[in-house]
């Protein structure tokens, strides 16, 4: 389950599959009760918090006078670290420094509520681009900007927050070019290896200690830290797919910490969905969404040449297919390579046209097009290593969370079905999360997010045609936060919502987050624009 970016492991498992009472001063507020709550004993991190967010707030975010280079942000952004526990049961034990970047509210004094902090996903994902939304001037958020500083952040593990690490970064990179598809038992023997070495590779690379605290509630820990150490007393927060069960266990940690929350593109917060099973979910909405873009591929043949129909489109695919199965195109561009480009179709509408312009100039002839846009690139080093560091972030997330199937035979048995109906994303998204069943450090028990004493209203943000994160997962957050409001996108699929035009989505989300008001019920709105040609 990942829904950032489309870029998936194509590397290390040959695949691109798929893929939250101590009072405090200097503004910091009380533990939360509800963090015993969660089966795991966490009155120790609950405790641990509370000492790391009365530090932050005494000594704040140790801003530098300059952005590093390697940041590459604008120049009116300002950025800092905040130091974290890396375990929060042992509060005084090892820290970790985590980047943060914020842009001050555009606004008045008078107009300014305080800071918005972003997670826009993952796990895995880096936040410290949230601010060019501002700089960039994006009118969906202009008015929000007047009210927010708007800050993002690096978690931990990601990018320049104590980065972890599970294979070198250009190996990563190359990867073979196999066929997440098995054809023989020998192909899935092949695969277990692979996902077993990987997982190797995580605890060898980046040490078991800092692997077993890569988890959800310890990145809400963290963003609780985060809070008291921008001086506010309560969070307003907006989380973007895999962010959405950030804020979800946020909610339920500290639900009196919490003072606006938008979450857009819901994971599953159930128990029973995190994670093997939101994986399972997946497989069926890509597939899902996977057909869409092709009948919307059809109905601008006259474009692209690909066919008339959903299934004339489909047999241009799988014959794409065959051909790289049997000879990588350009000699780069297999299977796996394939699907690490098309999945971005899926996943959102601004790649509908790109991804179909480049299939069309393959069919027409231009092979080069489709090398260029979905070979991998050894030369970028700065990339490759932002990719596998995303990638074993993800990893490690996930596994540390919960407790996975070991059972090959219950992957094998549970793919292998869902593959003869939904065969876009299946065995891609299985081999990308293979490594949880051999992990090296104990999985934990998912917190059991529900409404905590002072939560208050959260707005939810959701397409009904979502692949990455099913509208399900909506449907299940929204009953689980009492008095949380559900926006629904009809008849749309983009993953993302918030960010996209669409007036009775924005004129919500900046009503909510300017005032705090919603509506009396929820709203069903019709879809954004179509992608045109």
């Amino acid at each position: 389950m990942r829904g950032i970016t489309p870029t998936r492991r194509a590397t290390a498992l040959g695949s691109a599959g798929a893929l939250v009472t101590a009072t405090l001063i200097a503004g910091a507020m009380a533990a939360p009760s509800a963090a015993a709550d969660s089966g795991q004993g966490q009155d120790r991190e609950a405790r641990g918090v509370a000492i790391a967010a009365e530090r932050a707030a005494k000594t704040g975010v140790d801003w530098l006078q300059n952005c590093p280079a390697d940041w590459r942000l604008a120049k009116d952004i300002e950025c800092g670290w905040v130091t974290v526990p890396l375990d929060y049961a042992h509060p005084d034990g090892k820290q970790i420094k985590l980047a943060v970047d914020r842009i001050k509210s555009t606004g008045t004094d008078d107009e300014r509520q305080g800071a918005l902090v972003y997670n826009p996903g993952g796990p895995g994902g880096s936040g410290l681009r949230f601010p060019l939304r501002v700089t960039n001037k994006s009118a969906v958020w202009a008015n929000v900007a007047k009210a927010y500083d708007f800050v993002g952040f690096d978690p931990r593990g990601v990018g320049h927050s104590a980065p972890i690490s599970c294979a070198d970064p250009q190996e990563f990179a190359a990867g073979p070019k196999a066929d997440p598809v098995p054809d023989s038992e020998a192909d899935k023997l092949a695969q277990r290896k692979l996902a077993r070495e990987y997982a190797e590779g995580c605890a060898e690379r980046t040490g078991l200690a800092m692997l077993q605290q890569m988890t959800t509630p310890n990145t809400a820990r963290d963003l609780d830290v985060i809070r008291a150490a921008l001086g506010e007393k309560k969070l307003n927060y907006l989380g973007v797919s895999y962010g959405t069960y950030l804020g979800a266990v946020y909610g339920t940690l500290f639900p009196g910490h919490v003072r606006r929350m938008v979450v857009d593109s819901v994971v599953n917060p159930s128990h029973e969905k995190i994670w093997y099973q939101a994986n399972l979910d997946q497989d069926v909405a890509f597939n899902g969404r996977w057909k869409d873009w092709e009948n919307w591929v059809a109905a601008n043949d006259a474009t692209f040449h690909l066919g008339t129909t959903q299934a004339a489109v489909e047999a241009k695919w799988l014959e794409l297919r065959a051909t790289a199965k049997k000879n990588p195109i350009g000699g780069e561009v297999g299977p796996a390579e394939l699907i690490n480009f098309f999945q971005s179709a899926p996943y959102y509408d601004s790649s509908w046209v790109p991804v179909a312009t480049v299939f069309s100039k393959y069919v027409a002839g231009d092979t080069q097009a489709l090398i260029d846009a979905a070979a991998p690139d050894p030369s970028d080093t700065v990339g490759n290593i932002a990719s596998e560091n995303g990638n074993a972030v993800y990893t490690a997330v996930e596994c540390t969370d919960a407790k996975w199937p070991t059972n090959w035979q219950k992957w094998d048995r549970d793919n292998t079905r869902l593959h003869k109906d939904y065969p876009f994303m299946t065995w891609a998204n299985a081999w990308m999360n293979l490594p949880c069943a051999t992990w090296p450090v104990k999985q934990q028990t998912p917190v059991n997010v529900k409404t905590g004493k002072d939560l208050p209203p959260v707005l939810i943000v959701q397409s009904t045609r979502d692949a990455a994160t099913p509208f399900a997962g909506a449907v299940e957050l929204h009953q689980r936060f009492e008095g949380s409001r559900l926006i629904i996108e009809k008849d749309a699929g983009s993953h993302g919502v918030t960010n996209l035009v669409n007036p009775c989505i924005n004129s919500r989300v900046n009503t909510y987050l300017l005032t705090g008001e919603t509506d009396s019920a929820d709203v069903t709105c019709t879809p954004h624009a179509t992608p045109k040609p």
